[in-house]
């Protein structure tokens, strides 16, 4: 299913593309997954993405183990996962063990996405193979800026590397 713009309401694997002009040069679109099992964070995020200045295709999981399973089914990988800590079920965490223990999944940067701002329990989740933290902000501008910086860092940064990004305005 394409859509061009902002689509409501969402559901479980849903779709949504967006074109937008790319100030960085990317293969188009560049394919995102979202894992949330709370269909409001999963609206305002696609909002938020549909702001941001990439040509991006959004495709939303409810959780853990439907991700997993439409992964292990053929889906073709995202370039960038952001994946919520706290869903019933296979939590954020749990998650992110299964993907990075499978090889296929270990190029894919994984992104947490969560309001928790712990930074021993970030840097365990680094540890355990996730390449950024997103703190979901309080504000629908500091999120449609956060993800613009973190589709960015991803893109440009595509060696890996870790990083936080906190934004509370």
């Amino acid at each position: 299913m394409e859509h061009y713009g902002i689509v409501t309401p969402l559901f479980k694997n849903y779709e949504a593309r967006f074109m937008k002009n790319d100030n960085v040069s990317i293969n188009s679109p560049f394919i995102i997954y979202l894992v949330d099992d709370d269909w409001e964070d999963q609206e305002i995020f696609l909002d938020a993405i549909s702001k941001i200045d990439f040509t991006v295709e959004l495709k939303i999981f409810a959780g853990g183990e439907e991700l997993i399973e439409a992964l292990n089914t053929g889906d073709k990988l995202p370039d960038l996962l952001f994946l919520d800590l706290y869903m019933p079920g296979m939590d954020g965490e749990e998650c992110l063990v299964r993907l990075r223990e499978e090889m296929a999944f270990n190029e894919v940067p994984i992104v947490i996405y969560s309001t928790e701002y712990d930074i021993d329990r970030i840097e365990h989740l680094f540890h355990l193979g996730a390449s950024r933290y997103l703190r979901k902000p309080t504000a629908f501008d500091s999120l449609v800026k956060s993800l613009e910086l973190t589709v960015s860092s991803v893109i440009r940064n595509s060696q890996g590397g870790i990083s936080v990004i906190n934004i509370t305005y």
